[in-house]
């Protein structure tokens, strides 16, 4: 996998993750994924740069480490954008294989 495409695989799965649990915290959220957490916190920082996620802190909690990431209207689009180009990509992947077991198997007969 290029870097390109798994740096968009890592925006696509951090925005997925985020959005269904604004809350999560930082380390819980790069255990699931599986990255470190200085690479999350590069990430979400990158993430904020481009317009996709807004972090907030909640300033009237004592404990300053809880955040929120919400995702923007263009973090929305963003992640709609490469749910179909996965979706695209699995449905070629598949597709392929299934020509590859045919062929294998009337060969095989």
């Amino acid at each position: 996998m290029n870097d390109d495409r798994k740096e968009n695989n890592n925006e696509f799965e951090i925005l997925r993750k985020i959005n269904s649990n604004p809350k999560i915290s930082q380390r819980i959220l790069a255990s699931k994924l599986g990255i470190s957490l200085g690479k999350l916190n590069y990430c979400l920082k990158a993430l904020r740069d481009k317009g996709f996620i807004k972090i907030k802190n909640f300033s009237n909690n004592p404990n300053k480490l809880d955040y929120a990431y919400l995702l923007t209207p263009k973090g929305v689009r963003y992640k709609t954008k490469m749910a179909y180009f996965f979706l695209k990509q699995k449905m070629k992947q598949y597709e392929d294989l299934k020509k590859e077991l045919e062929k294998n198997y009337e060969k095989n007969k």
